[in-house]
């Protein structure tokens, strides 16, 4: 069969990593990247160092409103599969890639792969939500990660075209896990002892965007006055600079870091802050607890096993939490059992 894969961000990348090498033993595979993630250290660094194969075109789109970004992907990735005239064409998670993936090749009746179907905030104005939905109900293939996720797609009558098929990036940290603890110098280069720091990632608009949230995340995270370490979104950098954010003096900011660093960085913090979808999960997977500076969740399997806690904007709950927050013994196997490109693939086999 021919695929084309079509990734635009660092999570999609994570994902493509682990589809792409197995899908290549017997298939043809076409690579698209958007350029939503233009950054080196986000992008092309990320092709690199996990050995994902270049891609085959490069639509450079950059960072525009939600609109002209979709846009002109809507017009390049039509060009391109014009061109390509795929079997089949694969899209991953929820960003304006996703959607223009999806919405291209279902206008020029390409079947779709939606890889990590079936997500629900339940909150409209993130336009993940949006993305995510739309991709779900135009795909032909819905690969979900979760029980909670074909429950989702039951919901919509989505249910005919699910598969469960286990998280993919489970895969990934079982794979690039093992890399990252023989290749990742991380902790000696930033001269850190395991579980004695705390990991930050904030890059969403709401708390970002917003000058008081931010100011008022860093004045709580000063409060703890615990050490946290803190890989800056080029978003987040941008607005801090612009608006001269004041950052406490038990914050490190370091650059984005590549994908077996940040594994590794996740692995060995005490704690992880996030108001990343995709984080919440890694830190699960890598078993460590979550304090996530979001009112939802789209993984809230998480949450309900005790892992994940949803902080919103409550800053007396974020102190004590980054303090006190200790989850249960007992951690669910809710993401599969790391074969879940494998059943992916089968899928797609049998019924081509």
């Amino acid at each position: 069969m021919n695929f084309v894969s079509v990734v635009g961000a660092r999570p999609q990348f994570i994902k493509l990593a682990m589809l792409s090498r197995k899908l290549r033993e017997n298939h043809n595979e076409i690579i698209i990247h958007t350029g939503q993630h233009y950054d080196d250290n986000m992008s092309m660094n990320f092709f690199k160092e996990m050995r994902i194969p270049k891609p085959d075109h490069n639509l450079r789109i950059g960072s525009n409103p939600h609109g002209k970004q979709t846009a002109e992907m809507l017009i390049g990735l039509e060009d391109l599969l014009l061109i390509q005239k795929p079997d089949l064409v694969i899209t991953f998670g929820d960003t304006n890639t996703t959607l223009a993936a999806s919405l291209t090749a279902t206008k020029l009746h390409i079947p779709v792969a939606h890889i990590e179907a079936g997500l629900r905030s339940h909150n409209r104005e993130m336009p993940e939500e949006i993305n995510r939905i739309i991709t779900d109900h135009i795909s032909d293939y819905l690969f979900a990660p979760t029980l909670n996720a074909m429950k989702n797609l039951k919901l919509e009558n989505l249910h005919k075209k699910s598969f469960l098929t286990g998280d993919i990036m489970y895969d990934s940290i079982l794979y690039y896990g093992a890399l990252a603890e023989k290749n990742s110098q991380i902790l000696n280069t930033l001269n850190l002892d395991q579980k004695e720091y705390l990991l930050l990632t904030l890059h969403r608009p709401y708390n970002v965007d917003n000058i008081a949230n931010l100011n008022s995340i860093f004045s709580a995270l000063e409060e703890t006055k615990r050490f946290i370490v803190f890989p800056i979104h080029p978003r987040t950098k941008k607005m801090i600079k612009k608006e001269n954010i004041f950052i406490p003096n038990n914050i490190l900011i370091i650059d984005p870091l590549g994908y077996l660093d940040f594994i590794l960085l996740q692995k060995y913090a005490n704690k992880i802050i996030t108001d990343s979808g995709g984080v919440q999960k890694e830190a699960y997977l890598n078993g460590i607890p979550c304090i996530t500076i979001r009112t939802e969740t789209e993984w809230v399997e998480t949450v309900e096993a005790g892992w994940n806690i949803l902080v919103g904007d409550k800053n007396e709950q974020l102190i004590q939490n980054c303090l006190n927050f200790k989850p249960p013994k007992f951690r669910p196997e809710i993401f599969g059992n790391g074969y879940s490109v494998k059943k992916i693939i089968s899928v797609l086999e049998s019924h081509n």
